[in-house]
């Protein structure tokens, strides 16, 4: 699955083009490398997500083409969460 389909899925960004967008600013990391938006996403990746002044870091959990609101934090684990000076 795309990187960006992945993260509108799983809701850690409301939408695909700005999903898109933090990609190509080089804000995001899959398994410690430069991700794009159109890079595949695996169960089991590590992602790395600069947002702002916070960074998070999850691992991916499955992956699905639907998934309900309340259901889409199933899609990922929060390994760390740190704010960024």
């Amino acid at each position: 699955m795309r990187l960006d389909k992945f993260l509108k899925i799983s809701r850690l960004i409301k939408r695909r083009t700005l999903a898109k967008e933090v990609a190509d600013q080089g804000r995001i990391t899959i398994n410690g490398n430069q991700a794009k938006a159109s890079t595949n996403v695996a169960v089991g990746d590590e992602l790395t997500i600069q947002f702002g002044q916070k960074r998070l870091t999850i691992v991916v959990e499955s992956l699905r083409e639907t998934v309900k609101k309340d259901e889409a934090t199933t899609l990922y684990k929060i390994q760390k969460e740190e704010a960024v000076k």
